[in-house]
């Protein structure tokens, strides 16, 4: 069991000891004053319990679906090991991008299953980042970071091909960002400058 699903564990046993004391206080309100100080007790613990477990969990990459477009700051690639048992993940941390392709402001960690055709491009687009120039990505129907692939029906339209390029100034047309086809779970390009609001037109 890894220390993620000993943190959630934990948090699920305090809740329900906390609403089990409470239902018992509820049915049962003519206990000695002795037992229901105990609940108390144990009840105010189990609290404290569940907010240390809280804040085990800041800090964890989410399993949750990718944005369908976004901005790559950084990644890590964790490649399988057979002899522990570890399936490998890629670790993506990234900015949702709007419809603008303005970035949010605000990362956040995904987790994603390992794949060799992942785990390549995910490669490319890290070495990108090092030579200065900024990844956006498009993700699919991204499955859960322990593993398969989510059965889902996918959220937009994707094109037939995809195009991917190697870098280039985004500005003169160094890098198109779009859809992923089907079977690719995500894409890195060039991130495109964000579209400026339309300038009003002069009577």
């Amino acid at each position: 069991m890894s220390n993620l699903q000993s943190v959630v564990l934990t948090l699920a046993l305090s809740y329900a000891l906390i609403g089990a004391l409470l239902l018992i206080v509820l049915v049962y309100a003519r206990l000695h004053w002795s037992a229901k100080a105990i609940a108390v007790v144990v009840t105010s613990a189990f609290y404290i319990a569940s907010f240390v477990g809280a804040h085990g969990l800041l800090g964890w990459a989410t399993v949750d679906r990718l944005p369908v477009a976004f901005k790559l700051l950084q990644a890590r690639i964790v490649e399988p090991h057979s002899l522990e048992g570890d399936p490998g993940a890629i670790y993506l941390w990234v900015e949702t991008l709007d419809e603008g392709n303005r970035p949010s402001g605000v990362p956040r960690a995904y987790r994603l299953p390992y794949r060799d055709a992942l785990a390549e491009k995910t490669d490319k687009a890290i070495s990108e980042i090092a030579a200065g120039r900024a990844q956006g990505g498009r993700a699919a129907d991204l499955g859960s970071g322990q593993g398969g692939l989510m059965e889902a029906v996918r959220e937009y339209i994707t094109p037939n091909t995809i195009m991917e390029t190697s870098g280039g100034d985004p500005s003169t047309g160094g890098g198109v960002m779009a859809a992923p086809s089907a079977g690719d779970e995500v894409s890195f390009t060039p991130l495109l400058p964000p579209r400026m609001p339309p300038k009003d037109i002069e009577q």
